[in-house]
């Protein structure tokens, strides 16, 4: 890899997600769209006219393991079923390529270790697709916290929410247990915001939620315990007006973010506050955090280093999920070591 200064994508299913994913690896300096598959029949051809029109000399896969086994394809995008997930990063891990694969990367913490077995094995690169993490506004809350201005963080609650339309019904028609519902949609966007701002994975969960008749959750509630009396609140729901924001609560003050999944031409807004009066909203560039999450793993697989997102950070996340899908389901507290 150290020859190649592009990295050949192949992208496995024809998913909505692929209006952000496919343009941002046909924009990406360092990546190069060479290949799509689908299952069904003319899906993968009308995505690709849909979504990246301009492209020229991809090639159109009926079969998944064709794409998987195409030996000009480095690494492979997975926005297939939640369910599927682990199942197909395997099987491309162990076709020699490296993987990108959408969150949730796995419903279970044993699929992830079985992937990270199977990447340390076969020498390749995984990363769970949390795009958000890319986008400069986190670092910039980041670096607001370290600066010590809002003091020791002792609160953070984040809200996602939208209201679900009937092209979006598929996201409620399997159980929690298989991958279906608003916990394994954007939930973990949720619980994954939460545990960055901490630094650290929580101690406990308690979690309430409203299920339909598959079994699937359309909405949940919940606090993450990380001790010493510092709480982190989520909620999400596929039945409320749109939100997508966090709040950082410290000692001396607090910072929000405003709109977390940010579209490619939006001005990104924080603002932040402190007890002794200061008042301060700052308005960032534009940047599309799905291009930069396509640039970092293509510049991680070209020059050998570890992505950013590990997947030890992958395991921690799905431990969390689990853990509020189950004191959701149990009506009680359940502490990750249970999990």
């Amino acid at each position: 890899m150290t020859n190649k200064t592009k990295l050949r994508w192949g992208i496995l299913g024809a998913a909505r997600i692929n209006e952000r994913l496919m343009p941002a690896i046909v924009g990406a300096e360092n990546a190069e769209l060479v290949g799509i598959a689908s299952r069904r029949p003319g899906a993968a051809a009308e995505t690709l006219a849909k979504y990246a029109p301009q492209q020229q000399g991809v090639k159109i896969y009926d079969s998944l393991d064709d794409l998987i086994n195409a030996d000009n394809i480095d690494a492979i995008y997975i926005p297939v079923a939640n369910q599927e997930h682990a199942a197909w990063t395997l099987r491309a891990i162990a076709a020699g390529k490296h993987v990108l694969c959408e969150k949730p990367m796995a419903l279970t913490v044993a699929d992830i270790e079985a992937i990270e077995h199977a990447a340390q094995q076969h020498h390749v690169k995984v990363m769970e697709g949390f795009m958000y993490r890319f986008h400069p506004q986190h670092t910039r809350v980041l670096e607001i916290i370290n600066s010590g201005v809002i003091g020791e963080v002792r609160s953070v609650r984040a809200s996602y929410s939208f209201m679900m339309r009937p092209a979006r019904l598929y996201r409620l028609a399997d159980s929690v247990e298989h991958g279906g519902g608003a916990m394994w949609d954007i939930g973990c966007y949720a619980i994954h915001s939460l545990r960055l701002f901490f630094q650290q994975d929580p101690i406990a969960v308690t979690t309430l939620a409203k299920y339909v008749e598959s079994g699937a959750d359309i909405a949940s509630s919940g606090i993450l315990d990380f001790g010493d009396g510092k709480f982190a609140h989520f909620d999400f729901s596929f039945e409320r007006a749109r939100r997508c924001e966090y709040e950082i609560v410290g000692t001396k003050g607090g910072i929000k973010c405003h709109v977390v999944w940010q579209l490619p031409g939006d001005v990104p807004v924080i603002s932040w506050w402190t007890e002794a009066g200061q008042q301060c909203e700052e308005r960032l560039p534009v940047a599309n955090h799905f291009e930069l999450e396509i640039a970092h793993f293509s510049n991680a697989v070209l020059s050998d280093t570890a992505p950013q997102l590990s997947l030890s950070d992958a395991k921690s996340n799905c431990r969390t999920i689990v853990a509020a899908l189950q004191s959701a389901a149990q009506g009680r507290v359940v502490r990750l070591d249970e999990v």
